[in-house]
């Protein structure tokens, strides 16, 4: 017997602990190596597990949903056993632990077949749907969230799940969506259910009152003429397409702009130290992006030495890693400012909270055509209202508003972004 450990990656520094989600195997299971074990979640991304080695699970230290932290033992495998030959170990009787030895010599993409990817895994728990029901399309016949939304789309049936609160006589109630680990109440036709925030979740409102009871927060406004940076991304957006393989978008102007007032005014990209002020000499742009799990803001290292392409194709990059769950923490750590985007959603107007430990965070929103006076006379243009909020504590009004003014002027010309004026 040769006994291989699984072990929790190491967390950073910021992360004392982290939780168990779902074991995807049991004791007596054959697995391959690099085959995904778990997932674990932290206050800041889910981490996947894979296989240290192939072999056949023989002990599982932690249950589903444990606290654990970093390099702490949670399984142990056997890498010269074969499918079956755990059974002693399992709390299972030998029959439910046993699977045919040729599972075990399987090939490495025969036994990926079916795993779900961390996006797919939680829509298939949203919706109750059993492990096996939906086949994969992604790479080794993995399961992605495409799979899952279509096999719901075609009328895929959940999983049927006893729940033992109520009486097998108690009358239908009307169903909430599907969702994890619930404690239900028979209500009638006024059911209601009562979820434990998730570990991001908490962490979220944990950070967003610290912001609130610990800065001076004070928002500044202003609008911008967003017609010339249409204007520049309908004349280049082909050529630049073709050459960068990635679409030119609203994002990488307001990254652009960002940076340029920063520059101008180096307050707005500093943070408070007790009573100290730090002022930072790079500029790492936090760029917030919506997940299953919640949001989460990744960071653009040294955004200023970034081309218009680069901050394109990594905020696509971004954007696709928080759907599947594959944030890294590396990725989410440090930041010196950020920029929410609610236009996304539609939103007109809104008042960002800071992302501590930064200073000031721009909100962008929706744009739309509106009337607006120019030489005396009433014009329809394509209007963004622009959104600071800043910490009064270190920054004053002049230098806000100011920097905002800078913003503005720099994606009302664009030009200027090219000669830093």
């Amino acid at each position: 017997m040769a006994i291989v450990e699984v072990k929790v990656p190491q967390l950073s520094e910021s992360v004392a602990e982290a939780t168990l989600l779902t074991w995807k195997k049991q004791p007596g299971d054959a697995v391959a190596i690099d085959e995904i074990l778990i997932e674990i979640e932290t206050d800041k991304v889910v981490l996947e597990v894979p296989a240290p080695s192939a072999g056949v699970i023989t002990e599982l230290t932690v249950a589903n949903g444990g606290t654990v932290t970093s390099d702490q033992v949670i399984a142990k495998i056997d890498s010269e056993a074969k499918a079956g030959a755990a059974a002693p170990v399992a709390a299972a009787p030998a029959p439910a632990a046993a699977a045919p030895a040729a599972a075990a010599a399987s090939s490495d993409s025969t036994s990926k077949a079916g795993v779900a990817m961390p996006a797919a895994a939680k829509l298939m728990a949203d919706n109750n749907l059993a492990a096996g029901t939906v086949s994969g399309t992604g790479k080794d016949g993995r399961v992605t969230k495409g799979d899952v939304l279509g096999a719901i789309e075609g009328g895929a049936k959940p999983a049927v799940v006893t729940a033992p609160v109520a009486a097998p006589t108690a009358p239908a109630a009307k169903p909430l969506p599907a969702v994890a680990a619930p404690t239900a109440a028979n209500l009638g036709d006024r059911p209601e259910q009562r979820v434990p925030m998730s570990r991001l979740r908490a962490r979220i409102a944990e950070r967003l009152l610290q912001s609130q009871s610990t800065n001076a927060i004070l928002t500044t406004f202003n609008e911008v003429n967003m017609a010339p940076v249409m204007d520049l991304r309908k004349k280049f957006q082909d050529s630049f397409t073709k050459e960068h393989g990635t679409k030119l978008g609203f994002m990488s102007f307001f990254v652009k702009a960002a940076v340029h007032a920063l520059k101008k005014y180096p307050v707005l990209n500093a943070s408070v130290d007790g009573n100290d002020i730090v002022y930072h000499g790079y500029f790492d742009i936090g760029i917030a992006v919506g997940s299953p799990r919640g949001l989460v803001v990744p960071i653009l290292r040294n955004a200023d030495q970034m081309s218009f392409a680069d901050i394109e194709k990594k905020i696509a990059e971004f954007g696709k890693k928080a759907q599947e769950g594959k944030l890294g923490i590396e990725e989410m750590t440090g930041g010196t400012f950020s920029i929410s985007n609610g236009g996304t959603f539609g939103s007109m107007l809104s008042t960002p909270i800071i992302n501590p430990p930064q200073s000031a965070i721009l909100g962008v929103h929706a744009t739309k055509d509106r009337a607006v006076v120019e030489n005396g006379q009433i014009v329809i243009r394509p209007i963004n209202y622009l959104a600071m909020s800043y910490d009064h504590r270190i920054i004053d009004g002049r230098e806000a508003v100011l920097g905002l003014v800078a913003m503005k002027d720099a994606l009302e010309d664009p030009a200027r972004l090219l000669f830093d004026i």
